[in-house]
């Protein structure tokens, strides 16, 4: 198993080549990259559209600041971050992910310890369709939470909202999700 410092340095040659403007580390990184961005961005915004299009100025803005980046993180962490604010920057232009995460509409107790879904018998594919039907607070939260392991203090610093309403908001979308699973 790669030690922290190892996978802080993966694809460090090519970073490297990427802050010299070295259009062929630009593709390679890229190429290692798109995929898994685009389905983040898939995740958080629903439409393919939507999502190629962030994931374009998502990689304008790393190749653009990516001589800032100083190997204190993995390179994979960085891009990560700057795809989801990417996405969060797109969703709060388009003012949709306002609507859900309301502050003023906690649920009085809120379930600080999820346990797993079973799968209960659903495909991979009904379960993608039925997040996709989520609304888009719920889903941003859900996504940030159970996909990309961001924990409820810093989902309240990505999004500008508090750590209860994260909470309460990843709370209300497993249970919506439970319930479209079940329709």
């Amino acid at each position: 198993m790669p030690t922290a410092a190892e996978y802080r340095d993966t694809h460090r040659d090519i970073v490297l080549g990427c802050q010299r403007k070295d259009r062929n580390a630009q593709r390679q990184l890229y190429g290692y990259y798109a995929r898994p961005m685009y389905n983040l961005c898939l995740r958080m915004l629903k439409h393919s559209h939507d999502a190629e299009d962030v994931l374009q100025v998502a990689f304008v803005h790393i190749f653009a600041k990516i001589d800032t980046f100083n190997f204190e993180a993995s390179i994979s962490s960085w891009i990560k971050r700057v795809v989801v604010n990417r996405c969060i920057d797109h969703l709060k232009k388009r003012r949709l992910l306002t609507t859900d995460l309301d502050p003023s509409r906690h649920d009085a107790a809120v379930d600080d310890d999820p346990q797993p879904y079973d799968s209960g018998g659903y495909t991979v594919e009904m379960i993608k369709e039925a997040i996709l039907k989520l609304s888009e607070g719920y889903r941003v939260v859900l996504t940030l939470y159970l996909f990309e392991g961001y924990d409820h203090e810093e989902i309240s610093q990505i999004l500008g909202i508090s750590v209860g309403t994260s909470k309460s908001q990843y709370s209300r979308a497993r249970k919506r999700l439970a319930q479209l699973l079940t329709e």
